[in-house]
């Protein structure tokens, strides 16, 4: 088959994909309440409990058809029950979305806020829990992808179950990147979709959890239809089928970008996004930008940098040079901040942020911004 144009997407998804999972799209049409396709829903189903090192037979994963956000919302309107409260640990745009979620389904919460540029204070977080025996769910965000801070799930999932709670983890841009022990990482619930760590397509996105909490779920009131983690479930274990339409050729895609990840291997893949975050950073270092998180906190797949206090700088010259060189960049999620970002997400290496810092100089000189960068203060 021909090769398809590679772009180097340095965006936090959807990432760069290998031509092989392109081409896995190309299948001959099949209706997918088929036998054929349900079967290989239910490996794939496996294969991604699996990736987060969970045993079969306590975890399950549910497949929906959408974006990350999705799973936010199935996870937050499913899995609290009545009369509860929900505990949302936020430090970014992505717990922000949480909160927003549960103030449009009317859900009791408790926001603990902090600066996007710090970590969760532990202490608070048990005082809350101690105080609030009606706090039934604690969520947070693994790796803020807005800012790329690493928040330390397993301490607070290990604080969650302490007091009673069961403890949900965004890790759409961590899974199949960062390793995940479900189990020894205290979660109960993560998620992701097929367009970040398994380098396959934007349309479907599942949920990783605990059975004996999703089977309770079905007691819990009812939010939403389409929605539901318990309705999803109960289909899949019914038909072995989605209960709604499924993207059918993203599914065939993340079958082969599995397969290739588990040909890669977890800890070599691992490696390889290392290499290339460090090859960022050192990029950036070179050319005298400044990041929002401190090294000790970056989760090791996002660098936040800081716009320069240069007048000839503009994010949007510098975003169009690079994109027609095949590169991508993008912009913050910080409202405080300008910033934009640089991710390891992908099927790149080492040696295309190499080619990447020497258009991005180039485009910096195009521009007259000066190098090193400045900075007022």
């Amino acid at each position: 088959m021909m090769p398809i144009k590679r772009n180097i997407l340095l965006n936090p998804g959807p990432s760069t994909t290998k031509d092989s999972v392109k081409y896995a799209q190309l299948v001959p049409d099949i209706c997918p309440r088929e036998k054929e396709f349900a079967s290989l829903m239910k490996g794939l189903r496996e294969d991604l409990v699996k990736i987060v090192h969970g045993n079969l037979e306590k975890y399950t994963s549910v497949l929906f058809c959408g974006s990350g956000t999705l799973n936010i919302d199935v996870c937050l309107n499913s899995l609290l029950p009545e009369d509860k409260k929900i505990l949302v640990i936020n430090n970014g745009a992505y717990s922000t979305r949480a909160v927003e979620i549960c103030q449009y389904y009317g859900l009791p919460y408790i926001e603990l806020k902090y600066p996007v540029d710090k970590l969760p204070n532990l202490s608070e977080v048990e005082k809350t829990l101690l105080e609030n025996a009606d706090i039934a769910v604690v969520y947070t965000t693994h790796n803020e992808t807005g800012t790329g801070i690493l928040n330390p799930v397993r301490e607070i999932g290990e604080l969650a179950h302490r007091y009673g709670a069961i403890f949900i983890t965004d890790t759409t841009s961590t899974y199949a990147m960062r390793p995940i022990d479900i189990e020894k990482d205290n979660i109960d619930f993560c998620m992701a979709s097929a367009q970040k760590g398994l380098m396959a397509f934007t349309g479907l996105s599942f949920v990783v959890g605990n059975k004996a909490v999703i089977e309770k779920s079905k007691y819990y009131p009812k939010r939403s239809y389409y929605c539901n983690l318990w309705l999803q479930y109960d289909f899949f274990e019914r038909t072995g089928e989605m209960h709604f339409t499924p993207p059918v050729q993203t599914i065939y895609a993340t079958i082969q970008a599995i397969k290739e990840y588990w040909a890669e291997g977890e800890q070599a893949k691992w490696a390889r996004h290392t290499r290339v975050f460090n090859a960022i950073n050192k990029g950036l270092d070179e050319l005298g930008f400044k990041q929002v998180i401190k090294p000790e906190w970056r989760a090791g797949l996002v660098s936040s940098a800081i716009y320069p206090d240069d007048s000839n700088w503009s994010f949007e010259a510098i975003h169009d040079y690079c994109y027609e060189r095949g590169f991508t960049i993008y912009p913050g999620k910080i409202s405080t901040t300008n910033t934009f970002r640089l991710c390891a997400l992908g099927a790149i290496d080492e040696q295309d942020i190499v080619d990447f810092f020497v258009v991005f100089r180039e485009a910096l000189e195009k521009t007259n911004v000066a190098i090193p960068v400045q900075y007022n203060a």
